[in-house]
Parts: C-alpha cells; structure tokens; sequence
C-alpha cells in the first residue's frame, strides 16, 4: 500500500460503526461502544479504518496505576477501540495509523497518559508493542453473570440483581495492559513486565 495516498480525519460514530461492526470482536458480538475523539483511516476516499479515543473507562484505573485520587482524572485517555477494513490490512499500517493518531490526539486534548487493552482470547497487542508502549501484565480475573434465555441461550447480563435470576457465572476474559506515559511527574505503580508472545 501506499501510505502516502493514506490521511486521517476525524470521524462521527456512524461512519465508526461500518467499521467496527465488519472487523472488530467486539462490535461483531454486539458490545456497545464509546466515543470520544475518533479518528478515520482514510485510502484515497475511502474509509478504511478507525481509532476511537476517550477518558478512562474507570476512576479506579487511574487510582491502580498512578496512585491518583478520583478526582485528579484529566488527562488521563484510552484507545478503546482500533479496527481497520481487513482487506488493507498491510504490515505496519495499524502502528502507522495509531502513531499519527496519537499526535493529533496531543496536539489538540491534555494528554498525560494513554491506555490501552488487548483481550486476552483475541490478540497480544502486537500494534501497541510496535509502537513502544509499556506492558503491565493482565487485569484482574472477573467473573460475569449470564442470564438464561427463553430459548435456553444465555446473555450476558451487564448490570443489576443476580439473585433470583436463571442464570450462571462465567469467567470474563482478562486483558493485557499497554500504557504510554507522557507526564514526567506520574509514578507507574503497576509492575512492567515483558511483552507478552505468541498467539491466544
């Protein structure tokens, strides 16, 4: 591919649902997703891929890996979700896109910190080892409740009471942890460690 024919340029959430839903795990599986700053993979005219940028999902996050009060949370952003069209899926263009990405991102939000998940049952998080993020292992092992279906399926129930209701815990899968700092006053306290190889 020719990356110089490539440009990126913010995007709606409709134009990131075309691409999700084609070509990431989770869209495909129906998990709703959050937007924020989004950015498009553009090929000529094209769209071809998408980067969705917002705050940290959860306060507790920020107080785990800085050891930062809930209130002291600005700055503090996550790549929640990065697909491209699987028919451009060229080596190099994943860490390509999100490096660029990741400059406009700086150049227009207050940036401290940026994370980063890949699931466990899908992928190393190869694009974020390319890119020099550091690793700090997996997230803490989880359990979610699925509520039995009429049809005798399960659905993941997403919140509310348990108790009661037909249905069973399943473990949730565990994620491998990226981060790239860009404040040199933070203080990591997860422990690095390598980088994770191999396929799930």
């Amino acid at each position: 591919m020719d990356f110089t024919k490539c440009s990126i340029k913010r995007v709606n959430r409709a134009e990131c649902e075309k691409i999700l839903s084609k070509n990431h795990y989770l869209s495909k599986q129906g998990v709703a997703f959050r937007c924020g700053r989004n950015y498009g993979l553009f090929f000529e005219d094209k769209l071809i891929g998408v980067a969705i940028f917002h705050r940290v999902s959860a306060g507790e996050t920020v107080q785990g890996c800085f050891g930062l009060d809930k209130t002291d949370q600005q700055g503090f952003w996550e790549l929640g979700r990065l697909a491209l069209d699987s028919e451009y899926a060229v080596n190099n263009l994943n860490s390509w896109f999100v490096s660029r990405c990741i400059k406009l991102l700086r150049a227009n939000e207050y940036v401290r910190a940026l994370i980063s998940y890949a699931d466990t049952d899908y992928h190393q998080g190869y694009t974020y080892q390319a890119l020099n993020f550091k690793y700090y292992g997996k997230t803490t092992k989880k359990r979610d409740f699925w509520v039995k279906q009429a049809d005798g399926t399960y659905k993941k129930q997403t919140r509310g009471v348990t108790k009661g209701i037909d249905g069973e815990w399943r473990p949730r899968s565990q994620k491998h942890r990226y981060l790239m700092v860009f404040d040199p006053t933070l203080t990591v306290k997860w422990k690095q460690e390598p980088y994770p190889k191999g396929t799930p």
